[in-house]
């Protein structure tokens, strides 16, 4: 059983900075693709940011040149590193990953949410 471990989320200031963790843990699995959701209130979950195997990373255009999305394969981990934060930041934010294992094959994951206020 493979699990999404979400961590650093927070409240902070308009113009401040948060940074994201997610690890994956389990066993005999691979990662590909690693990613950021957000769920915002009222909205639909959206695409925050993602990563490949080859360190190719898309960003939301609302976000585009604030965050910064890593990972240390080594750690089977993934951050998001968010500067200059804005009110309209605030959300749930859930870590996503493609992983692959013998029992399941190649499929999403996703991990339990971590909150982010932006206050103004």
């Amino acid at each position: 059983q493979v699990q999404l471990v979400e961590s650093g989320g927070g409240l902070v200031q308009a113009g401040g900075s948060l940074r994201l963790s997610c690890a994956a843990s389990g066993s005999a699995f691979s990662i590909d693709t690693m990613g950021w959701y957000r769920q915002a209130p009222g909205k639909q979950r959206a695409l925050v940011a993602h990563i490949t195997r080859k360190d190719f990373a898309h960003y939301a255009d609302s976000v585009e040149g604030r965050f910064t999305i890593s990972r240390d394969d080594a750690k089977n981990t993934v951050y998001l590193q968010m500067d200059g934060l804005k009110p309209e930041d605030t959300g749930v934010y859930y870590c996503n990953a493609l992983i692959r294992t013998a029992l399941r094959g190649t499929a999403d994951y996703w991990g339990q949410g971590t909150q982010v206020t932006v206050s103004s």
